[in-house]
């Protein structure tokens, strides 16, 4: 049985269910308690698991997410949440100096089964400061998991794996997409991290995302099946571990790619999964891997400007078009 919820509810419904489940696991951050949380994720979650366990933090995202780690250490199980991806740049020293090392420089003596959830990209007029992609920057670092989802029952799903996973996990989510609405199974699941979703199937070519830009890859795809192009669309849900297997059967198939990634294009999953994707399928290409990303420039607050610097669908389907030769 399915249910329609909102992407925020899902993620709701995760945290509940797996700190019923597990006395470990308890959430910090900024106003998650007494306010609800900052984008009422956590709404009713102080009510149902008290002060213990629903914590308000200060306004020191390096500070909390240090004493998270260290709890980590000791046998709990934190969620940070950090209101927007953009603050956990104070924290950079915790949370890529420590805890994905944790468990390598220890000699396996201490783990770090530590999630860290909140808003990633562009959130609607927030600005440069606030609208960081960290996805190229934090992606980079080995020892870590990363989870981008698209959809609320992905977004459940995947949370609730990333908190029972003994690695350190960073969940990546949109502003954007937590009131979008979706059918959510109401029985017990879980999503594997590492297996990509073929959300559309097309033979023409195969489009590579993850996280909000796949909602624009099928906006695309829907466009483009009207002048006779028909793509797959590949959610990719997780870029650490990558599931290459699925897109290079999908190109296999299409003999084109074109990724879609809102980072800026330098160093980005963007780039590394064009350069994988050339590297398994060079006999299968009919041409090279097209790309689409945020333009290189800061932010924009403008809403016409920020909508323009994302890979919106139009971008995508004169990417396509160009990559297949159609345009």
């Amino acid at each position: 049985m399915t249910r329609t919820i909102e992407f925020r509810d899902a993620l709701n419904e995760a945290m509940s269910e797996e700190m019923r489940r597990d006395k470990r696991v308890f959430l910090l951050g900024e106003e998650v308690a007494e306010y609800d949380g900052a984008y009422k994720v956590s709404r009713g979650m102080l009510k149902e698991f008290g002060p213990d366990r629903i914590v308000d933090t200060p306004i020191s995202e390096s500070g909390f997410s240090g004493m998270a780690i260290g709890a980590a250490m000791l046998g709990l199980r934190p969620i940070v949440e950090f209101m927007s991806w953009s603050f956990s740049l104070v924290a950079a020293d915790p949370i890529l100096n420590n805890a994905p090392k944790m468990l390598y420089m220890s000699g396996g003596q201490f783990g770090c089964p530590i999630v860290i959830r909140g808003n990633d990209g562009a959130g609607g007029q927030l600005g440069s400061t606030h609208s960081w992609c960290v996805e190229g920057l934090y992606s980079n670092v080995p020892g870590l998991k990363m989870a981008i989802p698209a959809f609320p029952a992905d977004a459940k799903g995947l949370l609730k794996t990333a908190i029972r996973d003994d690695d350190p996990v960073f969940f990546l989510e949109s502003e954007r997409l937590l009131a979008y609405k979706d059918e959510v199974p109401e029985e017990e699941y879980l999503i594997p991290f590492g297996r990509a979703l073929v959300r559309r199937e097309g033979t023409d070519c195969t489009l590579v995302s993850f996280g909000r830009p796949v909602h624009f890859c099928l906006e695309a795809a829907e466009e483009l099946a009207k002048e006779g192009i028909s793509c797959e669309v590949i959610d990719g849900r997780t870029i650490r571990p990558l599931d290459l297997d699925t897109i290079v059967e999908s190109v296999r198939k299409t003999n084109y790619c074109v990724v879609v990634d809102q980072s800026w294009s330098f160093g980005s999953p963007g780039s590394e999964i064009a350069a994988q994707v050339h590297a398994a399928c060079f006999d299968d290409l009919d041409n090279a891997v097209g790309r689409v990303h945020s333009a290189d420039v800061p932010t924009p607050y403008a809403t016409e400007l920020e909508h323009e610097y994302l890979p919106n669908a139009r971008r995508i389907c004169e990417a396509v078009r160009a990559t297949t030769y159609n345009a």
